[in-house]
């Protein structure tokens, strides 16, 4: 019998990159909603993929129908964006929470498979030099620093998740990614300042900005993965050969790739300069300097750093990280650089100023 995997917010960039490795290797059927279907060209249309658009929090009789129906749930739903940890504390946790604990407890009720994100950032601001699942101590800011509620939001949720794996059995994987990224992270045409992650937001900013803004300058470290490493440790958990992954967490990250958001930066800007249409863009880039209450504002704080253990991952699941940070911003460029057009439209006004 085929599985059957539902994969609530299908369009974000974990669903989408899962959804085309599973129609393309697997014999697998492929259930999802999210409201937008943009990234999920390669997908629509295929005989083993029926999407929905639509809200989880809206269309609720769906996702319950389809709760019962498949053997794996992914809920993939959250907010992962910084600036409105600060912004929108409540929104956050109303969606990554609440709204995921409606989704974990129908699949204790229909006794079903969930295999649930969790995030690198329950750790915080731990000071162990590996961020170990079993081990480390999960140390969070204060109350009023409320950068902190994704992390709790989702802290809170391996807790109730692991509290029903006790009390009621059920079947989970928690999966910690670390800074995965890769095509279709986010949008590199959105010119508002802040509006997506780390990477995309530095080519976001070379190409409309002329400028980077480095928080704190830069110095706060990341441990980067890219999205096909990623998506090879999930189809392994969702596989769960001889049910290595019951009721487990692992970390999803490369320890190789540890570098600080200034490293990041200056390689993103030497790699523009590989393609000829960008490249006076980014040589004339600044990057400069700016205070993380001045960015985001007073309820900001940071990390310092983050580095994974991956022994459960490597020893349960047979799973390295392959790809270099070279490598893994390169494909990521070439993704959004390589086909000039639509780029050169949006930045003509601005090469032009530069040439």
């Amino acid at each position: 019998m085929k599985l059957k995997v539902l994969i609530l917010g299908v369009n974000g960039f974990i669903g989408n990159s899962l959804t085309e490795y599973i129609l393309c290797h697997k014999d697998w059927e492929v259930y999802g909603i999210d409201m937008a279907s943009d990234k999920l060209e390669k997908c629509l249309g295929h005989s083993r993929f029926k999407f929905v658009e639509g809200d989880i929090t809206i269309n609720r009789e769906w996702v319950e129908y389809h709760i019962k129906k498949c053997d794996v749930v992914l809920p993939l739903v959250a907010i992962a964006n910084p600036p409105l940890y600060v912004q929108q504390p409540l929104r956050v946790f109303e969606l990554d929470f609440e709204a995921n604990l409606e989704i974990v407890r129908k699949c204790v009720r229909y006794g079903k498979r969930v295999i649930f994100p969790s995030t690198s950032e329950v750790y915080g601001m731990s000071g162990d030099a590996e961020f170990n699942e079993e081990t480390t101590p999960l140390v969070l800011g204060p109350i009023h620093k409320q950068r902190w509620i994704y992390s709790c939001s989702k802290q809170l949720m391996d807790r109730v998740i692991y509290a029903y794996g006790f009390e009621k059995g059920l079947n989970y994987t928690l999966f910690r990614p670390f800074n995965w990224l890769g095509p279709k992270l986010d949008r590199i045409d959105e010119q508002k300042e802040g509006s997506s992650r780390a990477v995309t937001q530095f080519i976001s900013n070379i190409l409309h900005h002329g400028e980077i803004r480095l928080v704190n300058g830069g110095q706060q470290r990341r441990s980067f993965t890219y999205i096909d490493d990623g998506i090879d440790a999930l189809v392994k958990i969702i596989e769960n050969k001889d049910g290595v992954a019951y009721q487990r967490i692992f970390n999803i990250g490369n320890p190789k790739n540890d570098l600080s958001i200034r490293e990041l930066a200056e390689m993103i800007v030497e790699l523009f300069k590989e393609y000829p249409h960008v490249r006076s863009l980014a040589e004339q880039v600044k990057i400069i300097s700016v205070e993380g209450e001045k960015h985001y504002g007073k309820h900001y704080q940071d990390s310092v750093f983050r580095v994974p253990s991956i022994e459960n991952a490597r020893t349960l699941l047979g799973w390295e990280p392959k790809t270099d940070m070279r490598s893994a911003l390169k494909r990521t460029l070439n993704y959004h650089l390589a086909t000039p057009g639509h780029v050169l439209e949006e930045i003509a006004p601005r090469v032009a100023l530069k040439a």
